[in-house]
């Protein structure tokens, strides 16, 4: 009996299974797409996830990339997660780091950290498909003002489960029996599901909240469809299948309650309004650490 048929065993989805549908907010950058799908009016977290952004995809031509300046962050852990291309990560901690499709870069803001992310000089001249999914994740209260760190996992790292007509691979936390190397301080859910037309995957119910971002596809849940670019949101407990009507890809994502609400302010995300200030007037007048190889310019205070 594999994995998949194991976990399968008397899973009924409930009528109404969704909860909440949230359609992101698109936003063009030139000839790159970003969709936000958290935070959304409807939901504002789901377990530590406090920020979804689905990038792309995009067809850069050359000349043209991905160029995010050096800025800060504190409170929170950001993950960058691509299906396409390659972006280049620097951060104040003299990392430097290229990410490819199914690897993760995993950085802990702690009580502050500054990154840039660009194509890297190679990519830039010769031009790429690029498409991912960018995360933040709150930190526990006790965590918030740790020191900061970046981690690097390859595809090969993270545990890969496969069945007929479906794959999934464990990119943070844990799920169908298997764990992802990559550290944290919070129970969650993130995985990778990639899924033939007519497969069916159960839905982890170990987690409080969890929801699903279809990056592309169309799945089917208790007789409902729903096409790309949805994050489903679903209730505690209930036990959720995904049918795929067409081939597609997608984010599995959840884990337990925060210990309380977070605040978020362009970069900066904390249980304290006041700690967010202090966060403001720290980056306004120069008192981050720079980005070494990446100091030259950065991306001002919003006023």
């Amino acid at each position: 009996m594999s994995w998949l048929t194991d976990y399968a065993a008397d899973r009924h989805a409930p009528e109404g299974a969704v909860d909440i549908v949230i359609d992101p907010a698109t936003k063009d950058l030139g000839a790159f797409r970003v969709r936000r799908a958290l935070p959304a009016i409807a939901r504002r977290m789901v377990g530590p996830f406090v920020f979804l952004d689905h990038m792309g995809p995009a067809m850069f031509a050359p000349g043209q990339g991905v160029d995010v300046r050096p800025h800060p962050h504190i409170g929170l852990a950001t993950l960058t997660y691509l299906t396409e291309g390659s972006i280049r990560h620097r951060d104040s901690l003299g990392t430097l780091a290229d990410i490819a499709p199914g690897e993760v870069n995993w950085m802990t803001a702690g009580r502050g950290i500054v990154h840039s992310e660009r194509s890297a000089p190679e990519r830039l001249a010769s031009g790429q498909t690029m498409q991912g999914i960018q995360s933040w994740m709150a930190l526990p209260k006790a965590h918030e003002e740790d020191a900061p760190a970046f981690y690097h996992h390859s595809a090969a790292e993270l545990p890969l489960l496969q069945d007929t007509g479906v794959s999934v691979r464990m990119i943070v936390g844990h799920g169908y029996g298997v764990s992802s190397p990559v550290k944290t301080d919070w129970s969650m859910l993130y995985a990778d599901a990639q899924l033939t037309a007519g497969a069916a995957l159960p839905l982890p119910n170990e987690h409080a909240e969890r929801a699903v971002y279809v990056i592309s596809g169309t799945i089917e849940i208790a007789g409902e469809t729903y096409g790309a670019h949805k994050l489903l949101v679903f209730r505690p407990g209930d036990r959720i299948t995904l049918r795929a009507v067409a081939d597609g890809q997608l984010l599995l994502l959840g884990g337990e309650p925060m210990d309380g609400p977070r605040h978020l302010w362009w970069n900066f995300v904390h249980s304290s309004k006041d700690r967010i200030e202090a966060a403001k007037a720290d980056w306004k007048s120069g008192r981050f650490a720079p980005v070494p190889g990446d100091d030259a310019e950065f991306i001002p205070l919003p006023e």
